[in-house]
Order: structure tokens, then sequence, then C-alpha cells
């Protein structure tokens, strides 16, 4: 590989995969009360004729990076195929089952556990990947220490902080949040178009049934137009801010929670 093309794809890698060794896992360990791991998931789906399609792994891991930057974390590397069934119409789309991503995700929360690392905080970054709040949910009822993050009401208050204008609602894919945060943390990755690709259909009722290619020729449902590589830094830096219960309450002593 020629020096130029080793140093794309470092960067490509490194902007992604983290890049510790096991002494640095062992040392980052020894200095807290309980350790924390997070695991970015994402997804490799149809983002328009701009953004990738991996584009949800690489806002998850922006996130991921954000949060371990700020606070003493096990960060793990992403899932980046998970259920983006509704998005099947368009090419390069591909899918898991919920019952695989669940699985995986519990046993690498197992794996975790057998190595001394309790708590596992699940940073994802696909709107359609609702099986993991069941994964938290029941991993919880058995005394096990797992979160979800971000929740809706931390992507608000980032939205708020950012000044992004497109509501939560209309902002569903492809929009100024997700075309923000690749301006900022991956702008190699973004192509021309998206100043003029904006689209809303805020009556998705039936996207269960009928799948996004119902609601939009192009893909994109919210306005990428609007999108700012100063926005996706404010988003970032709020979230990680909005880390910090969530890493108090998973390393509190037990019974304390």
């Amino acid at each position: 590989m020629s020096g130029s093309g080793a140093r794309a794809a470092y960067g490509m890698v490194s902007g992604v995969l983290p890049a510790d060794t096991t002494e640095d896992v062992r040392t980052r360990g020894a200095g807290v009360s309980a350790q924390v791991a997070v695991l970015p998931v994402g997804s490799f789906e149809q983002h328009g004729p701009f953004l990738p399609l991996a584009t949800d792994t690489l806002v998850a891991c922006a996130v991921a990076r954000e949060i371990a930057a700020a606070y003493p974390v096990h960060l793990l590397p992403p899932l980046t195929v998970s259920c983006s069934h509704e998005h099947a119409a368009w090419p390069g789309t591909v899918s898991i089952s919920a019952v695989t991503l669940h699985a995986v995700v519990s046993d690498i929360a197992a794996s975790l556990r057998r190595s001394g690392v309790d708590a596992l905080v699940v940073v994802n970054g696909h709107g359609g990947n609702y099986v993991l709040g069941n994964v938290v949910q029941e991993a919880s009822a058995r005394g096990e220490r797992m979160a979800l993050f971000p929740a809706a009401e931390d992507w608000e208050a980032a939205r708020e902080r950012a000044g992004v204008v497109t509501s939560l609602l209309t902002d569903m894919h492809a929009g100024e949040i997700e075309t923000s945060i690749l301006l900022h943390a991956h702008p190699e990755f973004v192509r021309p178009g998206h100043e003029s690709a904006d689209f809303t259909a805020d009556d998705r009722r039936h996207l269960l049934t009928l799948g996004m290619s119902a609601y939009t020729e192009s893909g994109v449902i919210g306005r990428p137009s609007l999108g700012s590589a100063e926005k996706g830094k404010a988003l970032l830096a709020s979230l990680a801010e909005s880390f910090e219960p969530y890493a108090a309450l998973l390393t509190s002593a037990p019974g304390r929670r």
C-alpha cells in the first residue's frame, strides 16, 4: 500500500475503531470503582444520495468517542449491521433480525462481566433498533447493569443547545442532526446534494407496515440543508454532558441506584 493509501486507510479505521491495548484497559480499570463499557450500535442502511450507508455507525461511534474522552470507560468497537428492515427498498441496506441483535448484545455483556466489566452502555445510532430497549430492560430485571443511550430527552437537549431548527419528529432520517454530526466528525464522507435534499413527512403512522419507501423517494426525511459542522460539534458536546447521570447510576454502590 502506498504511503497516501496507508494514511487514508488508517484515518478511516482510527476514526471508528478504538486503539487501546490490553494494558490500557487494565490501567484504566484499576483507577475506577466500577468498570463501564460503551458499545456503539449503528446500522448499514440507505441515507439518501449524500450520506454513506454507515452513517448510523459513524454517528454512534462519534457519540461514544465523546463519552470516552470525558469518562474512564472501556470503548468497544461498533456493531455495524442491525435492524434496518424498513429501508430494504434501497440498494445496499443490510439487516439482521431483532433476535440476532438481542443475542449479540447480550453475549457481549456476558463476556464483559466474565472479564470484570460489570456495566454496559449501549450507544444506539439507529432508531429502528427497538429491541435494544428490551435487552436493557431484561438485563436490569436480572440485576445486571446496563443502559441505553442517548434517550429522546438527551437528543432534545442536544438539539436545543446546538440550535438545530428541525424537531425530532421531522428530523427522522438523513436530516439536520445526522448531516451536522458527519460534517463535524467525518466531513470526508458527506457528498454534495444535502443542500437541496430537504423532504418532510411528519405523519408516518404506518411506517412499520409499509416501510420508508411509502413516505420518501429519496430516502431522506428531514432538513439536511440546515446541517453544519458547528451544530454537529455542539450536539456531541451536549450528549457527552448528558452522559454524566448514566455514569453515576452505573457506578453507584449496589442498593443505591
